[in-house]
């Protein structure tokens, strides 16, 4: 394979499209230009990129420096010599930009930035009595429903639902028995899912294996299964199968495992539920 070739220094042309692409995805500070690659940071997405052309037609180049980010893009790497983990090749704009969304809404998500921004919510609010440690409990739910919104693009993964009142932000392993706020505040701790598949997973009545797919719970009637449609498996990271480790373990054998006693209040009406 042949090495390709970047433009250094910058043209007046190359270093304005960097510019732009930078500034229109959410990445506005300027960190200098080496070797034909520009950098840019963002206050709200951690890591940096960098961008680089062959010459004003293209080909287009993106560095990446966030191992989570270039873990879930996975993405084919060019073979250019330049900064960062790993080098992509565009062959136009309009494919460099139609990637950088998605770049910045990982860069927002992944740890630890829902984490930061919970710490900074919290930081003034008292935490002596329940109802202070429940009103700090339902600000970290509701940072980690805004930031699984942006990392599953406002989509239930399964069945592609996307109206929001629609949608619940479940925890893989529930907040009270996350080994810390890191964990409660880690999207990869958290499944984006229409309101009845977060009804069965909540349950234990579902789970995912490692591929992705679904597993249902003997308890679960046919009836119930044929109700949960679902289109596609889930693309899973590896942290993400690390705790639904924990859910299969925890919730999903529970649920298998329950006496008839407790299958019986699976059919109580919806006025005796509770969650």
């Amino acid at each position: 394979m042949i090495a390709l070739q970047i433009e250094s220094p910058q043209s007046f042309v190359v270093s304005q499209e960097c510019q732009k692409v930078a500034w229109q995805n959410g990445y506005r500070r300027a960190l200098g230009e080496a070797d034909g690659w520009a950098r840019y940071g963002s206050t709200t997405a951690k890591g940096t990129v960098w961008f680089a052309a062959a010459g004003p037609e293209g080909p287009w180049f993106l560095a990446l420096d966030h191992d989570g980010i270039v873990e879930e893009l996975n993405l084919p790497p060019a073979d250019v010599p330049g900064p960062g983990l790993l080098r992509y090749a565009y062959l136009n704009l309009t494919a460099l930009y139609a990637v950088m969304p998605r770049v910045y809404q990982l860069g927002v998500t992944l740890p630890d930035g829902p984490l930061e921004e919970y710490r900074a919510a919290i930081a003034g609010l008292p935490k002596s009595t329940e109802a202070e440690r429940l009103v700090v409990q339902r600000v970290g739910q509701d940072i980690f429903r805004d930031r699984l919104m942006t990392y599953w693009q406002g989509r239930c993964p399964l069945t592609g639902i996307t109206d929001p009142a629609l949608l619940r932000a479940s925890h893989i392993v529930p907040w009270k028995d996350c080994s810390g706020d890191a964990q409660r505040l880690d999207v990869h701790n958290g499944l984006l899912l229409s309101a009845l598949w977060d009804a069965a997973f909540d349950r234990g009545l579902v789970t995912f294996a490692d591929a992705g797919h679904p597993e249902f719970s003997p308890v679960l009637s046919e009836e119930a299964r044929s109700e949960l449609r679902w289109q596609m498996s889930l693309s899973l990271t590896s942290r993400q199968r690390e705790n639904l480790a924990w859910h299969r373990k925890y919730a999903f054998n529970a649920s298998a495992s329950r006496d008839a006693s407790q299958t019986q209040t699976l059919s109580l009406p919806p006025r005796d539920r509770a969650r």
